[in-house]
């Protein structure tokens, strides 16, 4: 089947013109509040159960392979399928519209937030939000646990790999992707060994994502790539990695900066990992902030342009499900893990009340991340008003 054809239930080949995948995709950019699963629902409705330009076998079978895929796993879905409505340039385009809308949106209160001497309700309401990013961290890897769980062969294997993760998010930072990538080959390893099998582990994965830079741009794109193109789990496992970069390394910025990133890649719309711009803008302005998001969409679209004929046959590769049912759970503990730099990142205490407070709305009252945020923000506005003391 050709990138641009696809079957209906009818057996009938359509197409979308490109007219149509800017308009539908870049409406998809501009509401998609609420991260993946927001996504990957409007995706299905818009191709299978609208449009009907995709069967719900193959919608399916595509949410299957861009898990198995490193980096963020909606945006690769929403490429895949502009590729299969309207070929490999419909694929760039519905990708850039996917992604254009929330990344003009978080650039543009990324120049508010780190504005030299913002006005006090803006650094409070950047305060208050932040406040509340390590319980959405939790949240989000709890969503993770029972499809995780399930998938494992070995359940005492996937407890040690989170707990890698997650020791791994709290004290190494920047070596995460190593964590991550280390506990795939050993899942694999293993598997081979079981088999009865002898192997020689490929480990220029690991040395790459452990190869450091000296600084300036070169680490910026370092950084970004490492965010796009090494990290598994997507969303908040690029979190601790980014931190420890941003913050720790070459001190582009502040913890309460970071949280603030953190926290407007989470109420803009499209994908979280657009908090790399952030990062970038808080380097090097709004040239850093284009590049840093260039640099880490440009594997997802490389993923499928290069390789969407084969998803059905990586979807059915051992070896690779084999890998991600070791990084996988490294991931969902890392995403857990992220929490404690997070929270140990807050400098006011009125700030883990707020903390406190957005883990009851989203744990216990099941509130959405987004509202969370938002109420978050408003606390702190309102702080920063009566003269509390901000970050």
């Amino acid at each position: 089947m050709r990138g641009g054809d696809v079957m209906t239930d009818a057996d009938e080949p359509t197409s979308a013109g490109l007219r149509e995948v800017v308009e539908h995709w870049g409406r998809i950019g501009c509401t998609g509040f609420g991260g993946p699963p927001a996504h990957i629902a409007l995706l299905r409705d818009l191709c299978v159960d609208r449009r009907r330009w995709l069967t719900a076998d193959d919608f399916e079978d595509a949410v299957a392979a861009c898990n198995l895929l490193p980096g963020p796993a909606s945006t690769q879905l929403a490429i895949f399928c502009a590729w299969r409505v309207a070929g490999p340039i419909g694929a760039v385009v519905g990708g850039a519209a996917f992604i254009l809308p929330g990344l003009v949106m978080i650039l543009v209160l990324a120049a508010v937030f780190l504005a030299g001497s913002p006005p006090d309700w803006i650094r409070g309401a950047g305060a208050g939000a932040g406040a509340a990013v390590a319980a959405v961290a939790v949240h989000a890897g709890l969503r993770l646990v029972p499809e995780s769980w399930r998938r494992s062969p070995a359940h005492w294997r996937w407890i040690a790999y989170a707990a890698l993760g997650g020791v791994a998010a709290a004290t190494l930072g920047t070596w995460l992707v190593v964590v991550l990538i280390a506990c795939g080959v050993v899942e694999v390893a293993l598997r081979y060994v079981a088999r009865g099998g002898s192997f020689g582990v490929h480990l220029w994965p690991i040395a790459a994502a452990a190869a450091p830079t000296t600084g300036g741009l070169l680490a910026l794109v370092w950084v970004a790539f490492k965010v796009g193109a090494l990290s598994y789990g997507g969303g908040f496992v690029i979190i601790p990695l980014m931190q420890a970069d941003a913050v720790n390394h070459y001190h582009w910025m502040t913890n309460a900066q970071f949280l603030n990133a953190v926290a407007l890649g989470q109420i803009t719309p499209g994908p979280v990992i657009q908090t790399v711009a952030v990062v970038g803008y808080a380097a090097y302005g709004l040239g850093g902030g284009l590049l840093a998001a260039l640099v880490a969409f440009a594997p997802s679209f490389s993923f499928v342009l290069l390789g969407a004929k084969r998803f059905d046959t990586l979807r059915h590769n051992t070896a690779i499900r084999a890998f991600l049912d070791g990084a996988g759970p490294a991931a969902v503990g890392a995403i857990m893990g992220a929490a404690i730099p997070l929270a140990f990142a807050l400098d006011e205490a009125w700030q883990y009340a707020v903390l406190a407070a957005a883990a009851i709305s989203l744990l216990v009252l099941r509130r959405g991340v987004v509202l969370t945020l938002i109420l978050a923000g408003a606390v702190g506005v309102g702080a920063g008003m009566v003269g509390a003391p901000l970050p």
